[in-house]
């Protein structure tokens, strides 16, 4: 995994990367602007392969509103809810798909196709179709080492965060690991919806590129209440006589909680605001004397828990 603060920074620098941040030769940009911030935004948000990212089609990018197809320029047609989505191509571990992404990532790729020249079809390497690759210009398809050698050194020099961290260099796949941001993000997503959007042929794989951070541990481990379910009820006898005699009616005890040194018989015990003065209570029943020792000898008592509070 790349560190969230080190992910957030490559965001904010993809976002805002302007031509002026890209390599320069004597001839000028090796590649436009908008192939460049296509390329970089499908890094960021696409969570693929960089071979898969090189192996893009054309019109890899559809926009759907409520299930139905949107059609004309994204910026103006799309609602906030509109779903952006990506042809993934076939991989080493299935068959084409398609995934939910960012609608930012939608609109470079449409910026960028808007302005792409035409190109020869080139043979998918994987598949060997002859298709139109999304990243090409000049008759040239973009190399599946332009992320590893150029987007990611020109990301880290604008964010200005090393190329490398404790756990070695940022390389292209590591980008696959943001996917325990979504596995804990507030409102995470499964384990077999992460394996989708990945393209995993088995959840096994998903679990690589999914780690639980410390806080989402922690807050699964408070709403899972161990403490409060084996500390907070306590054994509590219920005279079964006293119930079928009606003597529970006219106010005979029939509940009687086991805080044990004692039993209280306090009907609503688990409203008691005076628990540490049980011995001066009327209703407090010492283990030693002969009462709690009759109540326990009862053939008819029913053993039960109950929440202490």
């Amino acid at each position: 995994m790349i560190a969230d603060e080190v992910w957030a920074k490559f965001l904010w620098a993809g976002l805002n990367l302007e031509a002026a941040d890209l390599p320069q030769s004597q001839a000028g940009q090796f590649y436009p602007f908008e192939l460049v911030r296509a390329v970089k935004l499908t890094w960021l948000f696409s969570g693929q392969r960089s071979n898969e990212i090189a192996r893009l089609r054309v019109r890899c990018i559809r926009w759907q509103y409520d299930g139905t197809p949107v059609t004309g320029d994204p910026q103006q047609v799309l609602a906030h809810d509109t779903v952006c989505l990506l042809d993934v191509p076939p991989h080493k571990t299935g068959t084409a798909f398609t995934k939910p992404v960012d609608p930012i990532l939608g609109q470079a790729v449409d910026a960028w196709q808007a302005v792409r020249p035409d190109q020869p079809k080139f043979t998918d390497r994987r598949t060997g179709e002859r298709v139109d690759l999304l990243f090409a210009i000049r008759a040239r398809r973009v190399s599946t080492h332009y992320i590893n050698n150029t987007i990611i050194p020109m990301l880290c020099r604008k964010a200005g965060v090393p190329d490398a961290d404790v756990r070695g260099n940022i390389t292209s796949h590591r980008a696959r690991s943001t996917a325990s941001q979504l596995y804990n993000a507030k409102e995470p997503m499964a384990l077999f919806e992460l394996q989708a959007w990945l393209g995993h042929r088995s959840p096994q794989s998903t679990q690589y590129y999914t780690k639980t951070t410390p806080n989402t541990l922690s807050k699964a481990y408070s709403e899972a209440g161990y403490v409060e379910r084996n500390v907070r009820t306590i054994e509590v006898l219920v005279d079964r006589d006293a119930v079928a005699s009606g003597a529970a009616a006219v106010g005979e005890p029939w509940q009687h909680y086991d805080l044990g040194h004692g039993y209280c018989s306090y009907t609503f015990f688990e409203q008691c605001q005076h628990r540490m003065a049980c011995a001066r209570c009327d209703f407090y029943t010492p283990k030693e004397s002969t009462r709690s020792q009759l109540l326990e000898a009862k053939g008819n008592v029913q053993k039960m828990a109950s929440p202490s509070r």
